[in-house]
């Protein structure tokens, strides 16, 4: 390493810790790193407008933001929930089978943890308190739990970003996340029946099998979304780009249009925070590519595929390792970061090893979100804490039993890659 990058890895790590947001943080310490060797400090704000310009596929990432917020703002979430209560609250610890399907079935339209965090999980919270059978810490940490699996199962803001980095197939890559999201929420619901049986939770009071087919048609256009975001794309009529803005509008139509539970004032609101949303990402997705500019003028990827190929390991061993780096960053690094600043460095190993790199994209992604749940950093946890007072304590003291049977579902992923892989090549990706 030499001088230069030295001094502005530790200016970078120094300002962050000194709560200096992380965006401003990457980009003090790219300045610093610039300014010691030399360079013109315009590199800096040339290849960031270069590399934003050029990225194509960024623009699925406020988009799929807008379609989130448009989805919490009306009535879809609600109609959702009476749907998941009919199929699974007759079973006992119903509401939380209810919490980890709403997840599954939302997750296919906001491609945010954080959406589904803020939005529908503190109607569901507020649902298990309510019922009485569910202490607050256990309704909140299957909620944050839960809401892991959002950007696994397309649309993922995250994979759209790892594809920005890794040049894989953003197509693959939304197929990929099927399989593994419904496996994470397998070990989900698995684990809260076990807790149920064991807590003594209640059921909901079963739905009568003749209102079914009438709850399922209220329910209809919002469960549709994800059909007409997935065909449009599999299908070749639109890029996920171009699906993210019929997700967008589509969620409008319904909201507004058809539940009419959207009023000019919410739109309005929605799109202030979207817009915030939208550019807190930008900016440190900007920073992200001027720090890939200095990484790569130091030719640090190239260093690490060198230490890893002089080692002669073996791709599972690299996986490991790789994994148990980014989860252990997880604790205390955003996932945008991590799959914008700390993925690239080593995509060429992955190359080099013969690893798949959607593979590789999904076990990556799937390993961040375990992170936003993580003490003591878990943003998820510090959201949901923030949205309905919980204690966090309440809420870590809970989170261990999750934290266990989503690290058991990762380990799985790594070791046998067909798991992710299957859907992918049996659709000729």
């Amino acid at each position: 390493m030499s001088f230069e990058l030295l001094i502005g890895t530790l200016t970078l790590f120094g300002s962050a810790a000194l709560g200096l947001p992380v965006a401003f943080a990457i980009l003090l310490g790219v300045l610093v790193y610039l300014g010691i060797a030399g360079q013109d400090l315009a590199i800096a704000g040339e290849t960031m407008v270069q590399r934003l310009f050029d990225g194509f596929l960024l623009l699925a990432v406020p988009l799929f933001i807008v379609s989130a917020n448009i989805m919490n703002a009306g009535s879809i979430s609600d109609r959702l929930l009476n749907f998941c209560v009919a199929i699974v609250g007759r079973f006992r610890g119903g509401l939380g089978h209810v919490n980890v399907v709403t997840s599954l079935i939302f997750s296919g339209m906001s491609g945010s943890a954080v959406a589904d965090a803020a939005g529908i999980g503190r109607i569901i919270i507020d649902m298990m308190q309510k019922s009485g059978g569910y202490s607050r810490g256990y309704a909140a940490a299957i909620t944050a739990a839960t809401a892991t699996i959002g950007p696994i199962i397309p649309p993922s803001i995250p994979m759209v970003l790892y594809a920005l980095v890794s040049n894989a197939s953003i197509g693959s890559l939304f197929l990929a996340g099927i399989i593994p999201g419904l496996f994470m929420g397998g070990v989900l619901m698995a684990i809260n029946a076990v807790i149920s049986h064991r807590r003594n939770f209640g059921y909901e009071a079963p739905v009568p099998l003749a209102k079914i087919p009438g709850i399922t048609v209220r329910a209809a256009p919002a469960l549709l979304m994800p059909v007409i975001l997935l065909t449009g794309i599999y299908s070749g009529v639109t890029t996920p780009t171009e699906a993210a803005a019929i997700a967008a509008l589509y969620a409008l139509i319904v909201a507004a249009g058809l539940y009419r539970a959207l009023k000019v004032k919410t739109l309005i609101e929605v799109f202030v925070e979207s817009a915030r949303s939208a550019a807190s990402v930008g900016l440190v997705i900007g920073a992200s590519m001027i720090l890939t500019y200095v990484v790569i003028q130091e030719n640090v990827p190239q260093m690490i595929s060198a230490l890893f190929a002089g080692a002669e390991i073996s791709p599972l061993a690299f996986m490991l390792l790789v994994n148990l780096l980014v989860l252990l960053l997880g604790c205390v690094l955003d996932a945008t970061v991590i799959i914008l600043v700390i993925v690239p460095l080593f995509i060429p190993t992955c190359t080099q090893l013969g690893i798949d790199l959607v593979h590789f994209g999904v076990v990556i992604v799937v390993n961040a979100m375990i992170g936003l749940i993580t003490p003591p950093y878990g943003i998820l946890l510090f959201v949901i804490s923030a949205v309905t007072q919980i204690p966090l304590n309440e809420i870590i003291g809970e989170i261990w039993a999750f934290l266990a049977v989503l690290l058991t579902a990762l380990l799985v992923m790594i070791m046998f890659p067909e798991i992710v892989l299957w859907l992918p090549r049996a659709l000729g990706y």
